[in-house]
């Protein structure tokens, strides 16, 4: 691991109302390297999803610092900003976000629309990530032709398709039946293979189990910060949503 984490919240506060104030993140430092696979949980109203929105670069700091590879986020403009995320971030939701029209090929390659490179490169790079996660064989299928769990397989072919030094899942899992559930959590071991940082935001105890370092929040400070043991078995997943992939 580098000296420098890739992520560092150091003495980070967010705080939200002019008259009425709410902590929703006090005072938490926090370090996130490359090669890491955290998981982030807590009860309702913690501040997982401030936390979520700060790591991803989408909300700045009331109080304390927050860097990406040494540099402060707070130094930057909001141009630069938005290149940072677009370069650093990748991003995954419990829904999926497909556009319905395309197929799952083009869905993949909307995250390279405004990198320089030609058609052809695109379709190349968007085809590699189908194939990480299982899906190049049914690339020219849309949303609507496939299951739940392949829809989230092909967002998280989108989300790697830039390289991203971290992918940043909020819920994942959580409209997926246990087996999807179980099968997207195998491609993100997978995905942990030292080129990047995982972060997972989740409610579900076996998701957060899977990673191998679990954040805990509770009134939005960090109260434990455990290291798990090479992350658990990813079977016996909950689920309400989705179907076979």
């Amino acid at each position: 691991m580098s000296d420098t984490p890739l992520l560092r919240l150091d003495e980070v506060s967010r705080i939200y109302g002019e008259e009425v104030k709410v902590h929703a993140l006090d005072g938490v430092s926090l370090d996130i390297e490359v090669g890491e696979f955290v998981s982030i949980v807590g009860p309702s109203g913690s501040g997982k999803s401030t936390m979520l929105g700060l790591l991803g670069l989408l909300d700045l700091p009331s109080l304390g610092t927050l860097s990406v590879d040494g540099t402060s986020v707070a130094d930057l403009s909001d141009h630069d900003r938005s290149t940072l995320r677009g370069e650093v971030v990748g991003f995954i939701f419990q829904q999926f976000h497909l556009i319905p029209h395309l197929d799952a090929r083009r869905n993949v390659e909307t995250a390279l629309l405004y990198r320089q490179m030609s058609p052809r490169e695109r379709k190349h790079r968007a085809m590699d990530a189908l194939e990480i996660v299982g899906l190049a064989p049914r690339h020219e299928h849309r949303p609507v032709q496939m299951s739940g769990g392949e829809q989230q397989r092909c967002a998280i072919a989108r989300a790697i398709v830039t390289e991203p030094k971290l992918l940043l899942a909020d819920e994942p899992t959580g409209a997926l039946d246990s087996t999807n559930a179980a099968n997207v959590m195998e491609i993100f071991r997978d995905l942990n293979d030292g080129s990047r940082a995982i972060a997972i935001v989740t409610h579900d105890p076996a998701v957060a189990a899977s990673a191998d370092r679990r954040i805990s929040m509770k009134d939005g400070k960090i109260v434990a910060d455990d290291q798990l043991s090479g992350g658990a078995s990813v079977s016996g997943f909950g689920g309400t949503l989705g179907g076979a992939s």
